[in-house]
C-alpha cells in the first residue's frame, strides 16, 4: 500500500502522515511540528513518530531517525532538518524523498530508497541540490550556508554509489570512496572533487549517538584492605622505585585525539576550500605569465574568440561566418586586430610591444 504525502499549500490544513520514528537519541533534541496556525514541540525519544513535514532539531544532543523505508539518517550537534516530502511506494517510480538540510551535520544511509530513480530524491541545502542513488554519504552546512558532501563506501571499501551536486552554475558527480565537494552559493559552481584521508572508523566516530555501553572488565584483586594498621608491611612500599620520566605526561600521540572535542567537519570544509582556491590561483598565475587583454583564456563569448595557451605558444581562433587563427609566441608582444564583417577586436599579448597584426575579412 501506498503512503502519499501530498504538496504544502498555503492557508490549507497540511496532511501529514507517519514517515518514520525516532531510533536513537542522546542529549537535547526535538521535532517541531508545524501546522497552518499551531505548532507542537516534542522532545525527542526512542520511537517518537515522524511526519512530513516535521523539522528535526538538536541543541547539544544527537539523534537518529529511520524512515519507514529503512533510510537512516543520524544529526550531530545544532543541526536542523525539515522533512520537506516522502513518499513511499512498493512500486520504486512512485516513490519520493524531499528533505531541506538547514544547518550542522548529517549522515544518510539510504534504503530501499536506493532503487528510487535519482530525480525522485533531492536534498537540498541553501547553496546546493544532492541527487542520490543507493549511498552512503554525509553533509555539513555551516553557518553561511556553505556545504560540504562526502560519498562515503561500503564496508568492502567499494564505491557505495554516486552523488550528483548542483548548483546553479553546474554539476559534479561524487562516485569514488570518500570523494568530496563543497558549495560556497548557489549562484556558483560546486568546487573540484577532491578525495579524502579518511576512514568509516573516524566517520563513525564523528556521528556516532548513543555510546556503547562501556565494558568494565574484571580485575583481580591482589591486596586486601585490613582495617589494622599492624598489618600494613611498610617495607613492600615502591614508592621511590618508581621511575616518573619513563612516560612524558606531555607525549600527545593520533590515540589522543578526541576528533568529538572538535567540528572537524565544518574543518574540513574549510581545508576544501582552500584547496579549491590554490588551484584557482595556480591557474591564474600560469595565465598571468602571459597578459592577454581584449579577450579572455578560453571561449570569450562576447568577442567569439577563442584563446588557447599551450607551452610556448599561443593561439587565437575566430570563427563566425569565416575562420581566423593566430599562432604566436606566449614570450613576445603582439596587438592582434580582428575585423571580420565590419566587427573588430583587438587583443593585446603582453602589453602589445612593437609587432601588430591585422587581419580584415569580409563577406
Amino acid at each position: 500500500m501506498a503512503l502519499f504525502v501530498s504538496s504544502k499549500v498555503m492557508g490549507e490544513q497540511v496532511p501529514r502522515v507517519e514517515v518514520g520514528a525516532v531510533s536513537e537519541v542522546n542529549g537535547s533534541a526535538r521535532i517541531v511540528r508545524i501546522d497552518t496556525v499551531l505548532s507542537s514541540v516534542f522532545e525527542a525519544a526512542q520511537n517518537l513518530q515522524v511526519k512530513s513535514y516535521d523539522r528535526l532539531e538538536t541543541a547539544n544532543g544527537r539523534m537518529g531517525i529511520t524512515f519507514i523505508d529503512d533510510t537512516q539518517i543520524k544529526l550531530t550537534e545544532h543541526s536542523e532538518v525539515l522533512v520537506d516530502e516522502f513518499v513511499f511506494d512498493p512500486n520504486p517510480d512512485n516513490s519520493k524523498m524531499a528533505l531541506n538540510f538547514a544547518k550542522g551535520t548529517a549522515r544518510f544511509v539510504t534504503g530501499k530508497l536506493g532503487l528510487v530513480p535519482k530525480k525522485n530524491i533531492k536534498i537540498r541545502t541553501n547553496s546546493a541540490t544532492i541527487g542520490i542513488r543507493g549511498t552512503d554519504f554525509t553533509i555539513t552546512v555551516n553557518e553561511i550556508g556553505e556545504s560540504l558532501i562526502i560519498l562515503l563506501p561500503n564496508l568492502d571499501g567499494t564505491s557505495s554509489g554516486e552523488i550528483e551536486v548542483t548548483t546553479a552554475m553546474g554539476t559534479v558527480l561524487l562516485n569514488k570512496p570518500y570523494e568530496s565537494t563543497v558549495t560556497t552559493v548557489f549562484e556558483s559552481p560546486p568546487s573540484n572533487p577532491v578525495i579524502l584521508d579518511l576512514t568509516l572508523d573516524i566517520i563513525d566516530n564523528m556521528l556516532i549517538v548513543n555510546p556503547p555501553d562501556r565494558i568494565q572488565e574484571n580485575l583481580e584483586e591482589t591486596t586486601t584492605s585490613s582495617s589494622n594498621v599492624l598489618d600494613v608491611d611498610f617495607l613492600e612500599f615502591e614508592e621511590l622505585d618508581k621511575d616518573y620520566l619513563e612516560k612524558d605526561e606531555l607525549e600527545f600521540t593520533e590515540l589522543d585525539i578526541n576528533y568529538l572535542d572538535v567540528n572537524f567537519f565544518e574543518d574540513l570544509l574549510k581545508v576544501i576550500d582552500e584547496l579549491d582556491k590554490l588551484k584557482e590561483d595556480d591557474l591564474q598565475q600560469e595565465q598571468q605569465i602571459t597578459r592577454i587583454t581584449g579577450t579572455k583564456v578560453g571561449q570569450d563569448t562576447q568577442t567569439q574568440i577563442i584563446t588557447l595557451v599551450q607551452g610556448d605558444i599561443i593561439s587565437l581562433r575566430r570563427k563566425v561566418e569565416q575562420s581566423i587563427q593566430v599562432d604566436l609566441n606566449s614570450a613576445q608582444g603582439y596587438t592582434v586586430i580582428f575585423i571580420q564583417d565590419g566587427v573588430s577586436n583587438t587583443v593585446k599579448i603582453n602589453g602589445g610591444g612593437d609587432s601588430v597584426i591585422k587581419i580584415t575579412q569580409s563577406s
